[in-house]
């Protein structure tokens, strides 16, 4: 919760900035944004290769569950693709680009903004953030009603960092691996589903 919280204000701190232009150049006619980018897409892959307990611990999965993030796209996808019938002034494949982040704000927000602009990539940005915190805030509730697995699906991309703490302590120390797995695949995917849905 913590961290979503420092995102935020580091968020509301950029707006200020550019608003008021504090800084001495335009940000948005350098290629920063593709820098930063670059750095994430590097971080991503040291951390899943830095830590090869991960691939032993997917291997003594149970296969059944191998279907929750695939389950976890295509539900967050529909979802996206109802809310475009509210919002008319977005098409389906923008707000299926944005429902594509699964709650990865920093990579799937800078992919939007340099495909789509600015306003549909801050869309991305708070939209995601608040599924990370609707996962933080309302893991013990999730459980409760919908059973061990639904705050995993709720927490999309986050499930191996951010809100896997709180599933290990809501779920069960049992679904640490399933989350870990789950949080890897969806992850993989944002790259390639919200560039997709951005070139439509």
């Amino acid at each position: 919760m913590k961290g979503s919280l420092i995102i935020v204000g580091f968020f509301i701190l950029g707006c200020i900035t550019g608003l008021y232009n504090i800084l001495p150049l335009d940000i948005s006619e350098t290629d920063i944004s593709f820098y930063a980018l670059c750095a994430l897409m590097f971080s991503v892959g040291l951390s899943i290769g830095n830590d090869p307990q991960t691939i032993k611990n997917f291997r003594a999965l149970n296969p059944r569950l191998v279907f929750l993030p695939v389950m976890t796209i295509l539900g967050t996808l529909a979802g996206a693709a109802v809310a475009s019938l509210i919002l008319t002034h977005r098409t389906t494949a923008e707000c299926m680009a944005v429902g594509s982040g699964f709650g990865y704000y920093s990579l799937s927000s800078i992919f939007i903004t340099e495909y789509k602009g600015a306003e549909l990539g801050t869309m991305a940005l708070l939209s995601n953030i608040s599924r990370e915190i609707i996962t933080l805030l309302a893991a013990p509730l999730l459980v409760r009603w919908f059973g061990n697995l639904a705050p995993i699906s709720s927490g999309g991309a986050t499930t191996m960092d951010t809100t896997l703490p709180i599933i290990t302590r809501c779920s069960g120390q049992e679904f640490v691996v399933v989350s870990i797995f789950h949080g890897f695949v969806v992850d993989f995917s944002v790259p390639f589903l919200v560039t997709f849905f951005c070139s439509l």
